[in-house]
């Protein structure tokens, strides 16, 4: 081993943009990312070959001096912070200074700009020696920067780079990414001189849907819930996908934090126990999602490509989050996704997030002939009280929920009146836009369950002291964080008590939990404060009986429901939160329109 020596800047130089410059996507991250930073409105991209030949930038920002041309190549130079303060509330997208240097590094790179005041000036470095040379080019306010024969210097990373196919997809990603993170820039493509994206600025929610249509494409706007949350000056807003729009893999989730696209352990576990009861096991949730938050609140400088994030606060963060979302999935009902009678045709009904209005629920109690109905007496235990009755004649849901029309024909209810039942599995019901179709168990179920948790809510947690308490053998960081969270076990029903340095006592336990496996559910619940500063783990649990309660408690196929009775669950399934799913995550209802009937019988051809 040699000498402990200075490494040579231009080794210095590659060495750090083995961090920032990965691939193609990586370099044309860093450019876009410093033409956001200058306040452009229009950014234009040009690529060939993947990225590997050619990679040019243009927008019309505020440029870069003649006189700072060559310190902007220079390695730690920046614009973008003076001081630590700075470090500390970073407002920017961007500020390592070897970006462009450790670009030039690896490739053979110009830049171009115009501040306004001149006819432009140009700063040319190709990698080897990293000298600057500087000359006058005619160039309109703002700045562009080509990066050509990446990695030519270095032909050992230019191996680790996959198929130009593969390259240009990555790009595309970026690319996409960052016209979602800000929605105010016009954005273009070219790839081999052929046009790719081209991407108006989008200021009203209108065209702001639109550009997500246009990215994640218009199945996931169609089926996507508006959000709008404001809180002690964090603000989450954006576009979360309903629960039927669920993907095999978690290829569409956009989670931005002050403009930046980020991976973060804390926002996804929140984001995925806001979906836990309505999502079908082992599928992902759809979400284009802005978190805006004081830069003092965040810590942007803990990854060197800045996909990771540190808040300050990560338990808030977590608990707004959580909170935003699973009441946005609630207060989500059947009639949020059917045209009003007033809606024009082609027109898509609205779908943000409105406050939670209270309404009279009709309460639906089948009575089940023989032991058809077993399990029903823990359904009777939680039920609210009934509001109507279901053995009402057909006329009473009509004066009951209609109101007169000058010509004296009634309102139809968003899922419409009963008109058949089908294979004792579906009902058949008709309202404005045409058939609903409802699978009567799973919608039965997920009103059941709704009941059962409000009513176990209201009633509170009895807890049941243990005969012999239990002992657990624990690290001393995990006996720490259960002391110190004695009161948020006493709120789920727990009495827990730290018996030694590495050691618990659990001496009581909610009731409905007995006979469960609580060491290990107590472990997980341990694990989760540390990690996330908070758990759902023991709430999951009680929900996880009470959803099973509720399925034994439910109406079964082949059971013959009269009129009346599937309309108390229509009504029901419009009062009811999450109503749109089952306790496991699958669909209750779908709506067949008088278009998509008229297509299946060629009518109006």
């Amino acid at each position: 081993m040699s000498s402990i020596h200075i490494l040579s800047p231009q080794l210095a130089n590659q060495i750090a943009a083995g961090e920032v410059v990965e691939r193609p996507a990586s370099v044309l991250k860093e450019l876009v990312e410093n033409s956001l930073d200058a306040g452009a409105k229009r950014i234009e991209i040009e690529i060939e070959q993947g990225g590997t030949k050619l990679i040019k930038i243009r927008d019309d920002g505020h440029g870069i001096p003649e006189s700072e041309l060559a310190l902007a190549l220079s390695r730690h130079a920046t614009s973008k912070i003076d001081n630590l303060e700075d470090l500390e509330a970073v407002a920017t997208l961007g500020f390592r200074g070897e970006a462009l240097a450790s670009i030039a590094s690896v490739s053979r790179l110009s830049l171009t700009s115009n501040t306004g005041d001149s006819s432009g000036w140009k700063a040319v470095s190709e990698g080897r020696d990293m000298e600057v040379e500087l000359q006058p080019a005619a160039h309109p306010q703002g700045t562009s920067v080509e990066v050509r024969d990446l990695f030519f210097n270095t032909p050992a990373r230019r191996k680790f780079l996959r198929t130009e196919g593969t390259e240009y997809n990555r790009i595309d990603d970026s690319i996409k990414k960052l016209a979602l993170s800000r929605m105010d820039i016009a954005f273009s493509l070219r790839h081999n001189q052929r046009a790719q994206i081209n991407l108006r600025p989008a200021l009203s929610q209108l065209e702001q849907e639109k550009r997500v249509a246009d990215i994640c494409g218009p199945a996931f706007m169609q089926q996507a819930l508006y959000v709008d949350n404001d809180r002690s000056g964090i603000r989450l807003w954006g576009w979360m996908g309903l629960p039927t729009f669920s993907r095999s893999q978690a290829d569409l989730q956009h989670f931005f934090v002050n403009g930046r696209c980020i991976r973060d352990k804390v926002v996804s576990h929140a984001i995925r126990q806001a979906y836990q009861d309505v999502l079908y096991q082992g599928r992902h949730p759809a979400y284009v999602l802005f978190l805006e938050i004081e830069p003092a609140d965040v810590d942007v400088n803990v990854h060197p490509t800045k996909h990771e994030v540190r808040f300050r606060d990560s338990r808030s963060i977590h608990g707004f989050v959580y909170g935003t979302l699973n009441k946005a999935l609630a207060q989500d009902r059947p009639q949020d996704h059917l045209q009003s009678a007033e809606t024009a045709p082609g027109q898509m009904p609205q779908q943000g997030w409105q406050p939670e209005q209270s309404s009279s629920q009709s309460t639906i109690q089948f009575p089940a002939p023989g032991n058809q109905m077993q399990g029903s007496a823990s359904y009777t235990q939680f039920a609210s009280p009934s509001h109507g009755s279901v053995n009402a004649p057909m006329e009473a849901y009509h004066s009951l929920y209609a109101t007169e029309m000058p010509d004296g024909q009634g309102d139809v209810p968003p899922m419409g009146f009963a008109i058949a039942q089908l294979k004792g599995i579906y009902i058949l019901a008709e309202n404005t836009q045409g058939l609903i179709i409802v699978d009567m168990h799973a919608a039965h179920e997920r009103i059941t369950y709704e009941r059962m948790k409000t009513a176990f809510d209201n009633q509170g947690l009895v807890s049941q002291p243990l005969l012999v308490p239990e002992s657990l053998s624990v690290s001393e960081r995990e006996a720490e964080i259960a002391d110190k969270s004695s009161q948020i076990f006493a709120q789920l029903g727990f009495v827990v008590e730290r018996a030694g340095a590495e050691s618990i006592i659990v001496r009581e336990i909610p009731a409905i939990l007995r006979g469960s496996e609580v060491e290990g559910l107590l472990r997980d619940v341990i694990s989760d404060l540390l990690m996330h500063g908070s758990s759902e783990r023991i709430r999951q649990h009680i929900n996880e009986i009470l959803s099973t309660m509720a399925c034994h408690g439910s109406v079964r196929a082949n059971r013959k429901l009269t009129v009346p009775e599937m309309n108390a669950l229509l009504r029901d399934m419009e009062a009811t939160e999450r109503s749109g799913q089952c306790n496991h995550g699958r669909p209750t209802w779908s709506q067949l329109n008088l278009d998509e009937l008229d297509k299946l019988f060629l009518r109006g051809r």
